[in-house]
């Protein structure tokens, strides 16, 4: 609660600065700045740099389905011949569905080919949000918001409780 108020303090009247630092101890309930394995593990929900797997690299085939192949010809069709690349994060999409619920380097490139863009602008989209998973999940797929009104309302008790009740 103290850290709260100091947050509402700082931010009626001081520099950025000082409001991202009481921003970073509210959330991460330390004031020396230094960064927990509690709270680096809670910034990402994955990893950002691919590694190659036995069941995630570029030597692994995936190609749509003949259905699929119907819907991408679909998806394409919504956007005009020079935006087709806008069409990335429905393909993306189409291809973690197929792929039971994440994308391996070889689904974001077949996105790639079928968009004719280079495989990093897929990468890139498939990193940026959170939706598309870059490793396997479990049959269930929890997530806890991890922004700061998130963080000020109780976020980390709730993730603490989970831990808790999951194991």
């Amino acid at each position: 609660m103290r850290a709260l108020l100091r947050f509402e303090k700082a931010v009626r009247g001081t520099a950025i600065a000082q409001v991202q630092k009481l921003q970073w101890e509210a959330w991460s309930g330390r004031s020396d700045g230094q960064v927990c394995e509690r709270t680096a593990r809670s910034f990402a929900t994955q990893t950002f740099n691919h590694r190659d797997t036995a069941d995630n690299n570029a030597k692994i085939p995936f190609d749509f389905t003949e259905e699929n192949y119907e819907k991408v010809a679909e998806i394409l069709s919504y956007y005009p011949p020079n935006y087709e690349r806008s069409a990335c994060i429905p393909l993306l999409d189409l291809a973690q569905q197929q792929n039971k619920g994440w994308l391996t380097l070889s689904a974001m490139n077949k996105v790639a080919e079928i968009l004719g863009v280079a495989e990093i602008r897929v990468y890139e989209v498939a990193t940026f949000y959170s939706m598309f998973n870059r490793s396997k999940v479990g049959k269930y797929h929890v997530m806890i918001c991890g922004t700061t009104p998130c963080m000020l309302r109780g976020a980390r008790d709730i993730e603490d409780a989970l831990s808790k009740h999951l194991g």
